[in-house]
């Protein structure tokens, strides 16, 4: 069974289809079409909705996250409150954000005014007072094609430039109660959760039988890759196993030499954690797709998935990355760098799962650059992916890790550069010239729709030459200083 809330309703769903998607699910199910389809792949936020939870950090508190409802399966929903934009007015009154988008102006066609209402409304219970770039952020996974940004941004800094004070804030404490009674539920056989074709184990040996009692069977975390093949592709399947509930892939922990997320924390969530210790990669991880997909697409997932344009593979590579995988019974350790063996192709075994990354913390001698190269600055996939970590000591190079997407059949490190750059001065023009030469030939791209192979290999052999343009700052800083004291 899945239990969960549509705002304060309890709903208890014995049988749905594997395949069966939220936004189906509430124009179908529930007939409520206030929540569009639009691109039925969550790049344009028609189907925003907001899901509500206990904060993790706060549990007498509620946390709420938007997703696309287009690309999210059942599973996902199982003990969270699912709030449509039906729900936000109450006795004849419209909602802050609602009333802020009229006063605005921000509404013309209105197809994309549900989503962008939902993202608002998510942005408006964080209590944070935005500012424009925060709203920017919050506001990054819907597209209007009519009304033009400007106002939109304006209501939203007005509706929560003040304290959030709607329904959902007083019925905060009745629903933080019903939302641990749906958990006090919950059979001690997690076997009993989910329904006949959405297996939803809790533990890692219930995942272990449930992989073996149905070898055919996909695991799935976040959906947002594996469900454009139910929405754009139409394939159907008939059994799934969630990962959404097992706290043993949840876990993130830091020691004085690393830093290990568990598989399937949504990125958004491992995402304060890795940019207090690398900061250095904002770019990459605040572009990743968008905020309702990072609020739902995990760092496990991303790997697993094997994608030769995947944006955090090449991060993961260049930072040393090292899998645990398991198979219910033991876990073993594998360098990220031996685990993509072919186009989608991994060693996962059929019986094991990504448990945890575990990322090595960096040296001061390390300097550290991703770069996406894409069409369009956010939700985008990358034509190219290039992530530097060179170790520099007294200007000279140490050692070069790095990764690199969109170039091959696979996420791929270059151990040319390396070997040719050791031992040579970072600020050298060799260092230059060399680094670009051996990146512009090293690989062998494909033309798509993306880029051409051509405008590839020049675009990675030029990221080298920035991540070097970039590292001269500091060195001639360096020289002023001595030659001046």
């Amino acid at each position: 069974m899945i239990r969960f809330l549509i705002n304060q309703d309890t709903v208890e769903l014995e049988e749905a289809r594997a395949d069966l998607t939220l936004l189906q699910y509430i124009r179908e199910h529930r007939k409520k079409t206030g929540t569009k389809e639009g691109c039925a792949a969550g790049d344009c936020g028609a189907c925003t909705v907001v899901l509500a939870e206990p904060d993790a950090k706060k549990p007498n508190t509620l946390h709420y996250r938007t997703v696309n409802s287009c690309i999210t399966l059942m599973s996902a929903v199982h003990g969270k409150q699912l709030i449509l934009v039906e729900h936000l007015s109450s006795n004849g009154n419209l909602h802050p954000v609602q009333a802020a988008l009229v006063e605005y102006h921000g509404s013309q066609c209105g197809f994309c005014t549900p989503g962008f209402i939902m993202s608002m409304f998510a942005l408006y219970h964080s209590n944070t007072k935005p500012n424009r770039d925060d709203v920017l952020h919050a506001l990054s996974g819907n597209l209007c094609r009519c009304t033009g940004y400007r106002p939109i941004i304006e209501a939203t800094l007005a509706a929560c430039a003040q304290a959030p004070n709607d329904q959902f804030t007083q019925n905060a404490i009745t629903t933080l109660k019903k939302l641990k009674a749906l958990s006090g539920l919950e059979d001690a056989s997690d076997m009993q959760l989910g329904t006949g074709h959405i297996l939803m184990p809790t533990t890692r040996e219930a995942l272990r039988d449930a992989i073996e009692q149905n070898p055919d069977a996909q695991l799935v975390a976040g959906s947002t890759d594996l469900s454009l093949q139910f929405t754009q592709q139409l394939k159907n399947v008939n059994k799934l196993i969630s990962l959404c509930h097992i706290d043993a892939l949840k876990q993130c922990t830091t020691t004085e030499h690393s830093l290990t997320i568990g598989a399937a924390v949504p990125l958004n969530d491992a995402a304060p954690l890795m940019l207090k210790r690398f900061p250095q990669v904002a770019e990459l991880i605040t572009r990743f797709a968008s905020l309702p997909i990072r609020n739902q697409a995990t760092l496990g997932g991303n790997v697993a998935n094997a994608s030769p344009i995947g944006d955090t593979p090449p991060l993961l590579l260049a930072l040393n990355a090292v899998l645990h995988i398991d198979n219910g019974i033991a876990v073993r350790k594998l360098p990220i760098s031996e685990f993509f063996v072919g186009y989608r192709k991994t060693k996962l075994a059929v019986n094991e799962w990504i448990s945890a990354i575990e990322i090595p913390l960096l040296s001061s001698f390390q300097k550290i650059a991703a770069y996406k190269i894409s069409k369009r600055f956010e939700d985008d996939i990358s034509a190219v992916c290039a992530v530097f970590n060179v170790t520099v000591e007294n200007n000279v190079i140490v050692n070069i890790s790095a990764g690199f997407g969109g170039v091959a059949a696979t996420p791929v490190q270059c151990d040319a550069l390396n070997n040719a750059l050791v031992g040579k001065p970072l600020s050298s023009q060799e260092c230059l010239t060399l680094g670009k030469q051996i990146l512009h030939d090293a690989f062998t791209p494909i033309d798509d729709v993306r880029a051409s192979a051509a405008y590839r290999k020049t675009v990675l052999a030029n990221l080298w030459h920035r991540f070097w343009l970039e590292n001269q700052t500091e060195n001639k800083i360096e020289t002023r200083v001595v030659q001046h004291a």
